[in-house]
């Protein structure tokens, strides 16, 4: 099993953002230092909490500080931009990364992001306009004919090359044929995660659901494989969890539900979902009660929270629970306070994953 991380990111409303952005590249730098495979970065335009609307340029950055960790985006968000202009973007940057990169794409679902754009009921179709997206840019990374392309959504034109002055669309990716591809799940049996198995490309479950909802994840890819005549692997299925290590168990659970990661869903995720589709997915049973969802309750059913000891008792549940996955996403979480943190995940990169190295 592998370890990386992925950081919606996780910030109060208020915050310094020059001073989060620094924080974040600096826990990408942290990750690379302690031998992390790979660091997804979220992207949004409304939420005060995920505040980050440009993840590439943060990648572009971290690029430049970092030697081995790859890089992704966790998720371009499709409808929100122009294929033509993303396909070149993305190129561009497998191009500064030199294979340092996946590409995580998604259709964005916050609530803000979608009135902006004019997604919703009475609105665009957001799941459509990033199908249509993502086929035409990998249309255009396949080398596009020339023409004019006339979407539902999108309108552009390949133009005729010109060879004596070197007019014409030439930017491909560096990885060939073009950057991993993951897609992230939430809903139990998630199309996108059939999806991804249908393509060949990666599947990612998110934080917040317990590994009885986690199963119906994989199913969902091997379907999906089937489908295609594709065998599904599980080395290439991501699981994100939010994760502290502590010395003892009673010090971890302590900081998980009275700092950060217990501020973080007590002020945002458990405001925000019980409004949503997705709150009764953080249930382990279908008929527990709304108010049994505690961050007590995560902390014991769904973080991964305790000593080194514990927190590998937990994953190899975890695993065992699921039938296996490939990498562990540790939840970017704000480092406060900073030297328990870090203490956390050096623990986790040097003492956890060393012990859990039989699971392959």
């Amino acid at each position: 099993m592998k370890l990386g991380s992925f950081t919606m990111p996780l910030h109060p409303p208020g915050q310094d953002f020059s001073q989060t952005l620094a924080d974040d590249l600096e826990q990408i730098v942290v990750a690379d230092r302690l031998g992390l495979t790979e660091y997804w970065v979220g992207e949004h335009f409304t939420a005060e909490w995920e505040n980050i609307p440009a993840p590439d340029l943060l990648i572009a950055q971290a690029l430049g500080v970092t030697k081995n960790i790859i890089l992704g985006t966790g998720v371009s968000c499709l409808p929100n931009h122009h294929p033509f202009v993303l396909a070149h973007r993305i190129a561009q940057l497998d191009h500064m990364a030199r294979g340092r990169l996946h590409w995580g794409v998604g259709t964005g679902s916050f609530p803000g992001d979608l009135e902006v754009f004019g997604y919703g009921p009475d609105g665009r179709d957001n799941r459509r306009m990033t199908q249509e997206s993502l086929e035409a840019i990998l249309d255009i990374w396949n080398g596009a004919e020339p023409g004019p392309y006339e979407g539902d959504f999108f309108d552009y034109t390949i133009p005729e090359p010109v060879d004596n002055f070197g007019l014409r669309v030439h930017v491909k990716p560096y990885q060939k044929p073009h950057p991993p591809i993951g897609v992230a799940g939430v809903s139990d049996r998630s199309s996108t995660l059939k999806l991804a198995g249908q393509k060949g490309w990666i599947p990612m479950s998110i934080n917040i659901i317990p590994g009885s909802h986690l199963k119906t994840h994989w199913e969902a890819v091997e379907e999906g494989a089937v489908s295609a005549d594709r065998t599904a692997d599980r080395a290439v299925w991501r699981v994100a969890r939010d994760i502290f290590v502590a010395d003892t168990t009673g010090e971890a659970m302590d900081e998980a539900i009275n700092g950060t990661i217990g501020r973080d869903f007590r002020d945002y995720f458990f405001k925000m979902l019980p409004d949503s589709p997705y709150f009764n997915l953080l249930k382990t049973h279908d008929d527990m009660p709304d108010e049994d969802v505690t961050i007590e309750y995560m902390a014991e059913n769904v973080w991964i929270v305790g000593s080194p000891g514990d927190v590998e008792a937990k994953i190899r549940n975890l695993y065992d629970e699921i039938g296996g996955f490939g990498v562990l996403l540790a939840m970017g979480h704000e480092w406060e306070p900073r030297d328990k943190w870090l203490h956390s995940m050096e623990l986790l990169a040097d003492d956890v994953m060393p012990r859990l190295a039989d699971l392959a």
